[in-house]
């Protein structure tokens, strides 16, 4: 496969499951401000800083406020990372490789770049369904990618690109969420506390799977959760499983062997998480551990760019 067509097929997946999650933190904060008591910066300034990209924000916007932050992180052409540029850069990457994706998914992601576009101009009473309506053109894309795409080495690219993303976006919203959210540590343990653990929760569509396995909100069990468990398909232990598992099928790899530096880098970082119980995360700081757990999928996004998309220049 050319490296271009893999990388394209990569970041398409990406940059769907990309606006995804931003979807998915704008309607859960939503649905949260109607019953929580915080202020308006302590609402929304969090989502902010889950994209990391507070300077540009300060610069264009000023003050964090239901308006302006949907506007950023929805509608901005300006920012690269808002829904509507995620969805505008996955469709230009599915044009470019027209050939080798199916049809199906070349018109489910053109309408779903054109619903979110359309959606630009309506009012804000309306942003809550739509939010649910860019989830399920989501869903609707990586169902139509599995029935109708051949398995083969451009489909684990893109699974690929999509569980990197899926556990960055995680591990994010989990952060923001255990050292931004909460107004005062005399919260902590509150109904009010109880609220914002169970927005995280359904945030990645993990609520009702978490309580199939606990009775009570635990701080402590939603993280070990959201990071540790094998079997829900957006903890970042399952992510990095999955991930794995496709780019031994493109390289023909094993686990526990490694013949390239992706292989390596995602190898020491989901076998690392293999041995780890919560408690051992709690006294490393969750946040340091998730700080480094980004930084580390960053670093195998890097790899994977460097083994299988950067062109090598020809010595003569």
């Amino acid at each position: 496969m050319l490296s271009r067509v893999a990388e394209s097929i990569f970041w398409l997946n990406r940059y769907v499951e990309r606006a995804e999650n931003i979807a998915r933190f704008i309607d859960v904060n939503l649905n949260l401000s109607l019953d929580s008591p915080l202020g308006v910066d302590q609402q929304w300034s969090p989502l902010v800083n889950t994209s990391g990209d507070q300077s540009f924000f300060k610069e264009h916007y000023g003050e964090a406020n239901v308006e302006t932050v949907i506007q950023f992180l929805t509608f901005d052409t300006r920012y690269r990372n808002s829904i509507l540029s995620c969805l505008k850069l996955a469709r230009e990457n599915a044009r470019s490789v027209r050939e080798i994706i199916s049809s199906e998914m070349w018109e489910q992601v053109n309408d779903f770049y054109m619903m979110v576009k359309d959606a630009s101009v309506t009012s804000i009473s309306e942003y809550s369904p739509f939010f649910n309506e860019v989830k399920m053109a989501s869903h609707l894309f990586a169902g139509v990618m599995n029935a109708t795409m051949s398995h083969n080495e451009g489909w684990h690219f893109g699974e690929m690109g999509r569980m990197i993303e899926r556990a960055d976006k995680t591990a994010r919203i989990l952060d923001v969420k255990y050292y931004i959210l909460l107004p005062s540590p005399r919260d902590v343990g509150t109904p009010l506390d109880d609220l914002q653990w169970i927005a995280l929760l359904k945030s990645v569509s993990g609520y009702e799977m978490y309580r199939k396995r606990q009775h009570r909100i635990s701080p402590q069990e939603v993280a070990s959760f959201l990071i540790l468990e094998r079997e829900f398909p957006r903890s970042i232990q399952f992510c990095l499983l999955q991930t794995e598992r496709s780019l031994h099928c493109i390289t023909g790899g094993s686990q526990g062997v490694w013949q390239n530096p992706v292989e390596r880098e995602l190898g020491k970082l989901r076998s690392e998480l293999d041995y780890l119980t919560i408690e051992e995360i709690t006294k490393i700081g969750l946040h340091e551990f998730l700080d480094q757990t980004e930084i580390s999928l960053n670093s195998v996004g890097e790899r994977i760019f460097e083994t299988f998309f950067t062109l090598e220049p020809v010595h003569v």
